[in-house]
Order: structure tokens, then sequence, then C-alpha cells
């Protein structure tokens, strides 16, 4: 039994020791995104439409345009587009 006990704990901190090294790797990539934020700030680009960019360019083209036709839904019954209740 103790060697099993040995096995579990070595798979157990295997484990844990990858999750480490991803959840390093994670951050350094997460500066180095945060660095080229920055970068576009500097030229010019508006940080938040980016960010907006990359979460739209994730989506499938379904996804995409199903939130869009919701979105002009509820931006014409608040009366924010052409053809709103408040005409």
């Amino acid at each position: 039994m103790a060697v099993e006990d040995g096995v579990a704990q070595d798979q157990l901190r295997a484990i844990i020791e990858r999750i480490e090294r991803m959840e390093e790797e994670k951050a350094a990539i997460a500066a180095d995104i945060k660095e080229i934020y920055a970068e576009a700030k500097g030229n010019g680009f508006d940080t938040k439409i980016l960010r907006k960019v990359v979460t739209i360019r994730k989506q499938d083209a379904n996804e995409r345009a199903e939130q869009e036709a919701l979105l002009e839904l509820y931006m014409s019954a608040l009366g924010m587009i052409k053809g709103g209740s408040d005409e």
C-alpha cells in the first residue's frame, strides 16, 4: 500500500507542478498582452475598442450575427437608432 501512496503522491505533485508552470506562463503571456495594448495606445488606438474587436473575432459568425441583431433590436426599442419606438 505504501508504494501506491507514494505513486499517488508523486502523481499529485507532478500535476500541481505542471499547473504552477502553466500559471507562470499564463502570467507572462498576460504581461506581454498588456504591453501590446500599451504599444497600441501609444500609437493612438483605443484599447477598449481593440479588446472588443478581439472578443468579437473569437465568436463564430452565427453567434456574432445573433448578438448584433439583439443589440440592434434593443437599441431600436430604446429609440437609440432609426426605427425605434420613440419615433
